[in-house]
């Protein structure tokens, strides 16, 4: 559901960030760390808060080319195991290959990886950046294809944006944030909740008894404190979320609920610090079933797996140094993050029963120590920054027993591992003419998730198995990347390579009709050359046109002749949209979208393919009042079929429908 406050002649351009000029003193605002200078040799593209809208963040952030969730699913309807966010089509994961920040702190589950995305609605986020490419140098662990720094909005002045929708499906939308001070303590604050019935992804031909509504409900609150204490910026944030949705057959159900905790002090001078402690607390149960393959009717839902609680813990701290020395700016630091928990789940249904008990789960530590200088002059930019990580497993177990009895049938306990990760990264840009030219280089890591380390699972009829053996993925690559604007017009271009190795890939076993088995493996090298960019031109003042798009020939390298050569799950060769907005006359605001997204495969083995996609969007606002506008947004106006998945029997499911939705959205200051 789309209710997004429009303003015409607003587009994204893609990376058009300018070199930063370096200045005497550091500016550290509320707890926004100011990003690195050198981002701006690299591939980045930043959104602002008219620009990220009402939506739910990652269809927001789907603006720039290449950023996606596993599926062609957004998170009001895809599993949360799926949530994790991946950039370049390089090889989408559930886990995610992309780090997201909130003003420092990691938001990737501690447990999976994955992102939930209801805990950051779109009236609390007033900035996201998003750098394309490997992030050492200040980002660690899980920055493999890029990194997402988010900024929570800071407007004190009553209330800063609310929306209230009603859209087709049975969705309803509420949401508003906003800020003041009570003596020398400035509060800002968000609370959000969603509900919608969904609908059946199955395709019709095939759907029976079995078959559900894909609903979800959720919400969210937030509040964050900040005040000055002797020439220290001190500032506290807490959060919460839960949110449970169906699966799309009866009894299959999930549920995601949590709680984060930050503490900040920021000190702004010649020299400027920050030291920042955080704490992630999510749990999470799933319930799994099964139906008959085709061509069994689908009368009956199964349970086979009942994940009925997975407590998870994330804890760490950060601290950095930054400063300039003329033209040369640096920063250095040092980061620790802290990962346990524990899936603990039934499974082995006979009988009308489950038999069986499973616990399996693990603990994480990675520590990172980094440098990174930045020097500008006369319209060049260099950058170049070192990372090492220390990282290490422990306390990993698989224990799986008799319900009835308890007697234990599997014991495992795991031997911890470790190593340490060097990574850099380096980047060079020349601004001219209103044009600028630029090169970069990288490499980056991601340690296994608990969740892919030691928990098996079963979803359906597909059983994939843990591998505590894993190695972590490592990536290096290259870019070139050229843009500028000429009046009306402005483009933006990069070439780039990566090499994904040791990639992490669920690798089928065996397959059929009825099911398959797969596990996770470190299946060898994904290779992926690539170009990203997009032109936005203004004919007007009033009329703007938008183009974007993402190319991406990603392929495995391996000794496997059954994957070698192969596309990597979910990895679509070409994403293009394009976006047009037109304000006719002074209350009335227009936008109409364009995605088209070429074929992918749902299995590694390239055998299940989901054809090619295209879903137009239009939105129209009326400004009632000051900041008040009424808006009417229709998401797929064709009703398009979007083929999301696909089971071992060819039974396809799909993505939204049609929908129509009015809402009403309140944005003062934009």
């Amino acid at each position: 559901m789309r209710a997004v406050a429009l303003c015409a002649g607003v587009l994204l351009v893609p990376a058009t960030a300018q070199a930063q000029t370096v200045v005497e003193n550091v500016v550290v605002t509320d707890s926004h760390w100011p990003a690195p200078a050198g981002d701006a040799a690299f591939s980045t593209v930043t959104l602002d808060s008219s620009q990220l809208g009402a939506d739910r963040l990652d269809e927001s952030l789907e603006q720039v080319p290449g950023v996606s969730l596993f599926r062609r699913t957004t998170s009001i309807s895809a599993n949360p195991t799926t949530q994790g966010i991946s950039m370049r089509a390089i090889a989408p994961s559930g886990a995610g290959r992309a780090l997201v920040l909130l003003d420092g702190v990691p938001l990737n589950d501690p447990f999976g990886g994955w992102v939930i995305w209801t805990a950051l609605p779109g009236e609390d986020i007033g900035s996201a950046e998003v750098v394309r490419g490997a992030g050492a140098g200040p980002y660690g662990s899980g920055a493999l294809t890029g990194t997402i720094l988010l900024g929570e909005r800071d407007d004190l002045q009553g209330v800063d944006a609310a929306d209230s929708a009603a859209a087709g499906l049975g969705t309803y939308r509420a949401a508003a944030s906003g800020g003041g001070n009570i003596g020398d303590v400035d509060f800002f604050g968000s609370v959000s909740g969603e509900r919608s019935d969904g609908w059946i992804p199955v395709e019709a031909s095939r759907r029976g008894p079995a078959d559900n509504h894909l609903w979800f409900g959720g919400g969210s609150a937030s509040l964050r404190a900040h005040t000055e204490l002797d020439g220290v910026s001190a500032t506290a944030r807490l959060s919460l979320y839960d949110q449970a949705q169906g699966a799309g057959l009866v009894g299959a159900e999930a549920r995601a609920r949590g709680a984060s905790a930050s503490l900040t002090l920021a000190h702004t001078g010649h020299i400027g610090w920050r030291v920042q402690g955080w704490m992630l607390n999510s749990g999470f149960s799933n319930t799994s079933v099964s139906v008959p393959a085709y061509p069994a009717p689908r009368a009956t839902a199964t349970p086979a797996n009942d994940q009925y609680a997975t407590p998870a813990l994330g804890y760490g701290a950060n601290a950095a140094l930054i400063g300039p020395l003329g033209n040369f700016r640096w920063e250095t630091g040092v980061d620790v993050r802290v990962d346990s928990g524990e899936s603990r789940e039934r499974y082995r249904f006979v009988s009308g029963a489950f038999t069986m008990n499973r616990r399996a789960g693990g603990q994480e530590i990675i520590a990172g120590l980094y440098g990174e200088g930045t020097y500008e002059a006369d319209g060049w930019l260099f950058t170049i920054g070192v990372r090492a990580d220390d990282w290490a497993t422990s306390q990993g177990h698989l224990v799986e027993s008799v319900r009835a009895s308890g007697a234990i049938t599997n014991d495992q306990d795991y031997p911890g591992r470790s190593g340490v990760v060097p990574t850099a990264r380096a980047g060079l840009r020349y601004d001219f003419s209103h044009q600028y030219l630029r090169a970069a280089a990288y490499s980056g890591f991601r340690v296994p998730t608990l969740n892919e380390l030691y928990r098996p699972f079963r979803v359906g009829n597909n059983t994939t198995e843990a591998n505590a053996a894993l190695k972590p993925e490592k990536l290096a690559g290259a870019e070139l990347g050229w843009g500028g604007d000429a009046g009306a017009l402005s483009w933006e271009a990069t070439l780039f390579w990566n090499r994904l190795h040791d990639a992490i890939d669920n690798r089928t076993l065996s397959s059929s009709p009825s099911g398959s088995t797969a596990q996770r493996q470190n299946i060898g090298d994904i290779d992926a050359l690539g170009a990203e960019g997009g032109a936005t031109l203004s004919l007007a003042p009033d009329f703007g046109l938008q183009a974007l798009f993402s190319l991406t020939d990603a392929r495995v390298r391996t000794s496997d002749p059954d994957l070698n050569g192969k596309r990597p799950a979910q990895a679509p060769r070409a994403t293009l949209t394009a976006r047009a907005t037109w304000h006719p006359i002074e209350p009335l605001a227009l936008a109409a979208s364009l995605r088209w997204e070429s074929a992918r495969f749902e299995d590694d083995q390239n055998t299940l393919r989901l054809g090619s996609a295209t879903t137009l969007g239009f939105d129209a606002r009326w400004s009632v009042a000051d900041a008040l506008g009424l808006v009417l947004s229709v998401d797929n106006v064709t009703d398009a079929k979007v083929a999301t998945a696909e089971a071992t029997d060819g039974t396809l499911s799909f993505g939204q429908p049609r929908m129509i939705a009015l809402s009403l959205a309140y944005t003062p200051g934009r």
